[in-house]
């Protein structure tokens, strides 16, 4: 280790975090946070959402190395950056990618970031940053990062490509969301569907990115966009946002004869923004000769979804799956937050509540039970 790494790693600044310990509790904790490497920036957290992927972490449907800062939905202010940054400075406003793509493997190369071979085999598996190791540590010993992001928390650090530069006049609190909810659920739509105007659209689950699912079909200019769930004022906000027709799961116990009945022929388009093996199955189901079955939410792991592969190939239909909604994040994420201030994209209406930072596990718990959509941390409250 080189001299000025060993300087690095003891200029750590003290802030606080949402420490989860891998056994199923959560704690608010002062960690330290080491100074940004080359090729990394720090940011001042403004908001964190809170996303079932954190859930998922925390009921151990995925497994990840802990202890782990939680957290990969987020926006703030770079308060400084690493040897060879030169196109960010301390206070830009920035959205954190849970995707820092490498820009060197074969499929960043390809541009398709959200498949990067690092972020895969390093940061998401290893819960680390790009060099294998973490910027987070307290009388616990290492603590790692989650999707190289980890914004429950005052401040983080990333890498670079990681913290995504946006204009300053977008509310910077409310455009968190845009780094994971927006950016996957309206690229679902447009990069990994290709949705067309005049098309039919399902979108099965009204959470946070099932939502922007909606919100997407909208601005395809689809001519039927039906949403379907459990809950009634999530259906509500659906037809505010720009569903044209409703399905009340709770209602039904045959979902894709409910989404036949408004569209009798099937569907161009079914999105799963749930990620149950029933829903990935219902989407499949309802779709209409061509049509494309999009797998925008995720299961647990290991668990596996049947269909009819001959009823799929005599109709000639897909299923895609889409991580990330296929984003370039470089390129989405600014262009998503212009839509915000162009008035075509509702963030507001999709934010249910803001909470201090204290309330992380509160949070996690409201969203389990499904009496929130997307909720903000804000370390700041």
């Amino acid at each position: 280790m080189s001299s000025s790494e060993t300087d690095r790693r003891h200029d750590k600044t003290r802030i606080r975090a949402a420490v989860f310990d891998g056994n199923g509790a959560i704690s608010i904790e002062d960690v330290d946070l080491a100074a940004p490497g080359p090729g990394e920036v720090r940011v001042k957290i403004a908001a964190a959402g809170v996303c079932h992927s954190d859930l998922h972490v925390t009921t151990r449907a995925w497994e990840v190395p802990a202890p782990v800062v939680l957290g990969h939905e987020g926006s703030g202010v770079v308060t400084a950056v690493g040897s060879g940054v030169t196109d960010l400075e301390p206070g830009d406003h920035v959205v954190l990618s849970w995707v820092p793509g490498c820009g060197e493997c074969r499929a960043c190369q390809a541009d398709r970031p959200a498949q990067c071979a690092l972020v895969a085999s390093v940061v998401a598996a290893g819960g680390t940053l790009y060099d294998g190791t973490t910027r987070l540590s307290n009388e616990r010993g290492t603590i790692h990062h989650y999707l190289g992001v980890s914004s429950y928390a005052e401040e983080v650090v990333v890498p670079r490509s990681g913290a995504v530069k946006v204009r300053k006049d977008a509310p910077l609190e409310d455009i968190a969301i845009v780094g994971c909810a927006i950016a996957t659920g309206v690229g679902a739509v447009r990069n990994t569907a290709g949705v067309q105007p005049g098309s039919t659209v399902a979108v099965i689950g009204c959470g946070g990115v099932g939502l922007a699912c909606v919100q997407g079909a909208r601005l395809a200019g689809a001519a039927r966009i039906v949403a379907v769930d459990v809950v009634a004022e999530k259906l509500d906000l659906a037809r505010k946002l720009g569903a044209t027709d409703v399905v009340d799961a709770s209602t039904t116990d045959d979902v894709v004869a409910a989404l036949r009945d408004v569209v009798a022929d099937g569907y161009d388009y079914v999105f799963d923004a749930i990620g149950k093996i029933v829903t990935t199955e219902q989407a499949i189901a309802a779709l209409g000769l061509g049509g494309a079955a999009v797998i925008v939410g995720l299961p647990p792991q290991g668990e596996r979804a049947s269909f009819d592969p001959l009823s799929l190939a005599e109709g000639d239909q897909r299923i895609l799956g889409s991580n990330y909604g296929s984003a370039v994040p470089e390129r989405d994420i600014p262009a998503l937050v212009d839509e915000v201030m162009a008035g075509n994209l509702d963030l507001a209406s999709m934010i249910s509540g803001r909470r201090p930072l204290d309330e992380a596990a509160a949070a996690l718990a409201d969203l389990a039970a499904g009496h929130a959509l997307r909720q903000l941390l804000i370390p700041s409250v």
